[in-house]
Order: structure tokens, then C-alpha cells, then sequence
């Protein structure tokens, strides 16, 4: 066995790791493959942390990993199964090197009783808060409904101006509809277009598109022929345009182009009645541990 940190050439290793880790149990889904690529290009994402990345390896394979969620102070660990004996190293490096200032706050599966065992016996705490994990079943296509004026159309940041992209999800997720502040905002955090995600297929990234031309609705949706789920990420309306079904058009056409092209299933991280009403259900609850 080995650790290394993280670097570049690793990340279709990592990929590879989530994918396997998810395989049989998905009592890991809230960290798969597809959360790390959107996060890992992510304009919040502090790129200049990325080393200290912890990877357990077995040869080749990554059989372990400890990562920080966009910034120090949240973390995912996990190790694959047969290497579960891995996982208290890999917590205890987590805290020591990933933690910010007021500790270190990670997601198990209320259905893990030994890594939930580890991490409060290395002093790990419960707390209130919890993600959750819903999932939908892709049995058949769903009809999509668009108000009169709008059309869909693909999202591909490649192709298009990447300001725009975040404009519209500067104003899809409530930061306001001022454009200077968010021109000062852009400035700061987005001096250019991120790399390109390894695995985006921008025919799975849908938006509604107003009668003034002007994007009013996304959704980014993940899929990889290797695995027999989507996973949804992000998705938003702009205020101006919310109370016409333009969401749920989104996602379905997005779930739909997902099964033609083989998932079985999709998963969200949320617990909002906006997906209930898309058919979604609770899948998993991931409580969160923190550690000062």
C-alpha cells in the first residue's frame, strides 16, 4: 500500500476510484465521479490546496481518498471495499490536513455504522445537519412542456461566452440581478474560463431559452456509459422567469437525452419538493460529523 498526494496526471484514477466505490453500494453516491468533475473546475474551487489531496494506493489503483470539498474544512473519505481498514488512516489524515480553523466536517451514510463507529472514535461529533440523496428511476420517457415563446438548447461553455454562463447562474441562484456587482464578483473569482471538464458531453447540459433571446434556465446533467446513473448538477431558474415550468422542462429533457444514452437511474443532492414533484425520492441520508 501506498500514499501519494494528489497531482494532475491522477484524475482519471480518482474518476475511476468514485465509479468503483459507487459500483455495488451507493452509500457513497453524495461523492461519485461527476460532483468531483463539476467541483475540481468550479470557480470556487481553491486549486492551490489541490496537493494536499490524500490517495491510498494499491499498485496502480486508488483504494483510498481523503479530498476537500471547494475549500479546507469538508472533506469526503472513503476506501474501496475489501480496503475498509484504510478508512481511520484516511479520516485521521483528513482532519490533520484538510480541516480549516474551526475543524473538519465530513458526510457518512447513516446506513455506515463502522465508518460512523471510526469517526466517532477518533472524536468526531454528530451533527444537526444532513445531506440527502434522492433518486429517480429512468423506466420511460417523460414528456417535456415549454411555455409559448421559449425554446431548449444546449449549454456548452466551450462554445459559448463563459461570462453569460455565470450570469445566468449568478441570477439563478439568487445573487441579486445586479450586473456591476456581479462584473466585480466575476473579476475577482473568474479571470478566465475554467479547463475543460474531462467528461462534460454538452448534450446533456440544457437551458431554456427566453423570447428576448436570453437564457432563462439550466440544467447540467452527468453521465458516463460506465455507470448506470446521472447525476444532476446544477440547476436554476432566473427570477424573472420562475413560475412557468421552465425547471422541470430542463431536467426532463436532460433525464430523457441521459436514457437514451443508458442511465438507469438519476440522483440529486436535495430534499426540495421541486424534484418530489419530478418523480425524485429519498434515496440516502448522509448526517455530517464534525471534528474541532
Amino acid at each position: 500500500m501506498e500514499f501519494t498526494h494528489y497531482r494532475d496526471a491522477d484524475y482519471e484514477s480518482v474518476c475511476d476510484f468514485l465509479i468503483e466505490l459507487n459500483r455495488e453500494s451507493r452509500t457513497h453516491i453524495h461523492w461519485n465521479w461527476a460532483r468531483f468533475e463539476w467541483m475540481i473546475e468550479h470557480p470556487e474551487f481553491d486549486k492551490s490546496l489541490k496537493e494536499a489531496i490524500g490517495l491510498w494506493r494499491d499498485g496502480e489503483r486508488v483504494v483510498g481518498a481523503a479530498i476537500y470539498d471547494m475549500y479546507f474544512g469538508e472533506a469526503f473519505c472513503a476506501a474501496l471495499p475489501g480496503y475498509a481498514e484504510l478508512y481511520p488512516e484516511i479520516l485521521d489524515y483528513a482532519y490533520r490536513e484538510l480541516r480549516d480553523g474551526s475543524g473538519l466536517v465530513i458526510a457518512v451514510c447513516e446506513e455506515c455504522a463502522e465508518e460512523i463507529a471510526a469517526a466517532k472514535a477518533l472524536g468526531f461529533v454528530p451533527q444537526a445537519q444532513a445531506e440527502t440523496v434522492m433518486r429517480r428511476e429512468l423506466d420511460s420517457a417523460l414528456p417535456v412542456s415549454l411555455p409559448e415563446g421559449y425554446r431548449l438548447t444546449e449549454l456548452d461553455p466551450e462554445q459559448e461566452d463563459y461570462k453569460e454562463i455565470q450570469w445566468l447562474f449568478w441570477q439563478g441562484f439568487d445573487h441579486g440581478t445586479d450586473r456591476a456587482a456581479f462584473e466585480a464578483e466575476f473579476a475577482r473569482t473568474a479571470t478566465s474560463a475554467p479547463g475543460r471538464r474531462a467528461h462534460f458531453d454538452p448534450r446533456l447540459s440544457i437551458a431554456a431559452v427566453g423570447p428576448d433571446g436570453e437564457k432563462a434556465a439550466c440544467c447540467c446533467l452527468w453521465f458516463l456509459e460506465r455507470t448506470d446513473y446521472a447525476y444532476v448538477e446544477p440547476v436554476c431558474t432566473v427570477p424573472a422567469h420562475r413560475g412557468k415550468g421552465l425547471g422541470s422542462a430542463v431536467v426532463t429533457e436532460a433525464m430523457n437525452r441521459a436514457r437514451a444514452l443508458g442511465a438507469q437511474r438519476a440522483y440529486v443532492i436535495s430534499d426540495q419538493v421541486f424534484y418530489e414533484k419530478l418523480g425524485f425520492e429519498q434515496d440516502r441520508r448522509f448526517p455530517f460529523y464534525r471534528k474541532r
